[in-house]
Parts: structure tokens; C-alpha cells; sequence
């Protein structure tokens, strides 16, 4: 074991002993530390782990969400966490369903501001007190989350400008053809049509036969 992975079992087992009601599971994968919290307080372990001498986690690098349909709470919530100071990182998870809101840590780490706007334009999860959820990637009035396993791949409408109106519109979907299923030996058989000269081919391999 080097000595890295040795600081990252520390450290999971540091933050089991300050938290022992809110930390839900700590697991090292690959030299790397994910710990899940109980959703109502990951602010309250998200500051320690800021503010702690021991972690110093000062940067948050990235928000994101992970859908499991099979599951009664759906939702990941992944916070990604680096500490300059330690040369570490950190994987914070929580866990939530449609209907529960996530506490926002953006009065944390300000960088989470958008990322948590992402989580939801998404995923849909809602973060309460967060100062500005707004959806960031999709555009206004977009039904759905995209990002979860139950949105459909064609999404519900598409987008086209129309030259009478002059603006741009809505329209449901509508597919020019199904969606194709090509079972070959190569990738290209069956797509190409046939050239002038293919039937002397067909000739000469039945004459040698």
C-alpha cells in the first residue's frame, strides 16, 4: 500500500469518527475516497471538511448526478472535492428521490452555484436555498430532465425557425424513418447498392464451382 492510499484510509476513517450518525458509508477505490452522507447534513459535513485542518478540502471541482430507476432514492448528488493543501480528493455523495430537496452548498464552495443549476437542468433534483436555480443548459420552457434513465432519446419536441412566423417553434418529434437494426458480417453490406460488373463476379465464382 503507498503512502497516498495510506492517507486516503486516514482520512475516511478521521471523518467516520467526527461524523458517526451522518456519514452513511465510506469506501477507497483506486487510491480515492467516497463517502455517503445523509442528505440533510451535507453542509454541516461539507464546512468540516473546508474548514478542518486535517482535510482543508477548498476547491470543489465539480457537482454531478447519477440515476438508478431501480432505487427509492433515484438520485445521486456526486460533489467532487479537491485539497491543494493535502494533495487529495474527496467524493462526497448523497442520495435523495424526486420529491426531496437537497440543502445547496453554494454559501460553501461558490463554484457549486452552477453546478447545482446543472444537477438540476438534468437530473431535476432541487437544491433549497440555492440563490438562483435556474436551468443552464437546456432552453426556457424545455420539458423533462434529459439526463435521466427515463427520458426518451428523441426528447419530446424539436426546434426549427419558421419563416412565416419568423421566430422560432416547437413541434413534436417526427422521425423521417424507424430506427434501423443493420445485422451483417460488415458494418458496410447491405448499404451500399449493387455496381455495374458485381453479376461477372457472381458468374465466374459459379462457373469455377
Amino acid at each position: 500500500m503507498d503512502e497516498k492510499t495510506e492517507a486516503v484510509i486516514e482520512l475516511g476513517e478521521y471523518l467516520a469518527s467526527k461524523f458517526p450518525t451522518e456519514i452513511v458509508e465510506k469506501t477507497v477505490a483506486l487510491g480515492e475516497l467516497s463517502v455517503v452522507v445523509d442528505a440533510q447534513s451535507i453542509t454541516k459535513v461539507a464546512k468540516f471538511v473546508r474548514d478542518d485542518a486535517n482535510c482543508l478540502f477548498k476547491l470543489c471541482a465539480d457537482v454531478c448526478g447519477a440515476d438508478y430507476p431501480d432505487r427509492e432514492k433515484r438520485f445521486d448528488v456526486v460533489y467532487n472535492l479537491l485539497s491543494l493543501k493535502h494533495n487529495l480528493r474527496l467524493r462526497l455523495k448523497v442520495q435523495t428521490d424526486e420529491e426531496t430537496p437537497v440543502p445547496s452548498v453554494a454559501g460553501i464552495w461558490p463554484t457549486a452555484n452552477w453546478f447545482e443549476r446543472e444537477v438540476w437542468d438534468m437530473y431535476g433534483v432541487f437544491f433549497t436555498d440555492h440563490p438562483d436555480l435556474r436551468r443552464i443548459l437546456t432552453d426556457y420552457g424545455f420539458e423533462g430532465h434529459p439526463l435521466r434513465k427515463d427520458f426518451p432519446l428523441t426528447g419530446y419536441v424539436e426546434m426549427r425557425y419558421d419563416d412565416e412566423q419568423r421566430r422560432v417553434v416547437y413541434e413534436p418529434v417526427t422521425l423521417t424513418q424507424d430506427f434501423r437494426k443493420f445485422d451483417f458480417l460488415s458494418p458496410w453490406e447491405g448499404m451500399t447498392p449493387a455496381l455495374p460488373g458485381d453479376e461477372k463476379a457472381t458468374k465466374e465464382e459459379g462457373e469455377g464451382a
